[in-house]
């Protein structure tokens, strides 16, 4: 089976990780798989064994969806939008794929909309049309407006054959973020959740008895950063390291270094899940890999949900995890750092956390509803 699987991460890179994750249960599987990433390049994800194709690259400014930039800082104009729109459909072209997913819309990515439409309706005139499936998380920035939702129906009405919610049904349904009218009811394949297996210790158990602060692969954590450097100062018994992504980590580290804070700071461990193991206590935002990584680890957690602009998903998701032991949410606006120090001893203080209450199997459950989908088709 080959595989064309289509998404555009515009500020951190969970997006782009999800889809690597699910590129490579179906190559494990034996498939074979393209990755279109839109987004910037993000150098500390794997892609072993994958086609990653990569479109010129967009990022958001900001938590401004609507403002696309490209990597000169300038805002995408309509040539730097149809160039991308080309290069996606030759890609299809070339591949003639037996599947195709897009990777959140048209639950989102809007401002993208002329060029999925495009790669849609070439998939539809292919003379072998491609099974297409919509892959989801498991919480959504609700739609502002209703007629988004109404928008986002016809679309799958007319282009896709089930939409993929990547998310536990038992823990999170996709009502909660998102209205589910009766044609999308029937379209939902909930899969579990999509992760990586849980991560063996860490060789030189590296991180024991830490506090790592994570934030992602952008600057949009930077205020989290900020305040642990200070909370840090108020647990001198304790070792905080901040593990810092992004392409810009090297001048922003040196900008932490130079406010003189006892914690460690580096940038950004492919390791960094095998030393959750071993961690006294994590503290971060609260995507979507991030939020698994804590489950499957079970390690204590302080979580700051990223609520920006109009932003509730991580906020959301957080609210659905507070009633778990070891985990404290901590809100951007309360956010302080003593605030902070005090919501890590009290992570620390709880009783251990279950780590098999949760479907972690939703790539290779993917893999198995799509070639269902696909057999039917032949």
């Amino acid at each position: 089976m080959k595989v064309l699987i289509t998404v555009t991460h515009l500020l951190g890179t969970g997006h782009l990780s999800r889809a690597l994750t699910l590129g490579r249960a179906f190559a494990t599987a034996g498939h074979q798989v393209c990755i279109a990433s839109g987004g910037f390049p993000a150098a500390q994800l794997r892609h072993e064994g994958l086609d990653l194709l990569q479109l010129p690259p967009l990022r958001s400014d900001g938590v401004d969806f609507t403002r696309l930039l490209t990597p000169t800082g300038t805002v995408a104009d309509d040539p730097y939008f149809a160039t991308r729109q080309q290069v996606l459909c030759d890609a299809l072209a070339r591949m003639q794929p037996d599947l195709l997913i897009t990777e959140l819309y048209p639950f989102g990515r809007r401002s993208l909309k002329a060029e999925f439409l495009a790669l849609l309706q070439a998939a539809h005139d292919l003379p072998r049309r491609p099974v297409v499936l919509a892959s989801i998380r498991d919480i959504l920035a609700p739609p502002s407006k209703p007629k988004k939702a109404v928008e986002a129906d016809a679309v799958i009405a007319e282009f896709y054959d089930a939409v993929l919610v990547h998310s536990d049904p038992a823990a999170t349904r996709l009502d909660i973020s998102w209205p589910v009218s009766d044609m999308l009811a029937g379209k939902l394949r909930y899969t579990g959740y999509v992760a990586p297996p849980a991560a063996a210790p860490h060789p030189e158990q590296a991180g024991t008895g830490e506090v790592l602060v994570s934030a992602g692969g952008g600057s949009v954590g930077d205020a989290l950063y900020r305040c642990a450097l200070q909370a840090a100062r108020q647990m001198p018994g304790t070792t905080w390291r901040l593990l810092v992504g992004g392409g810009d980590a090297p001048e922003r580290i040196a900008q932490f270094a130079s406010l003189g804070s006892p914690a460690v700071i580096e940038a950004a461990r492919p390791d960094f899940r095998q030393m959750l193991r071993h961690a006294a206590a994590s503290v971060s935002m609260c995507g979507y890999n991030t939020a698994l990584d804590l489950l499957q680890a079970g390690t204590p957690a302080v979580l700051v949900p990223f609520d920006a602009g109009k932003e509730v998903e991580q906020s959301l998701r957080a609210g659905s995890l507070a009633p778990l032991n070891g985990i404290e949410v901590v809100k951007t606006a309360d956010l302080t750092p003593e605030g902070l120090s005090q919501a890590v001893r009290a992570a620390m203080a709880a009783p251990a956390r279950a780590t098999d209450s949760f479907r972690f199997d939703g790539a290779a459950r993917t893999v198995e509803i799509a070639a269902e989908l696909v057999g039917k088709r032949e």
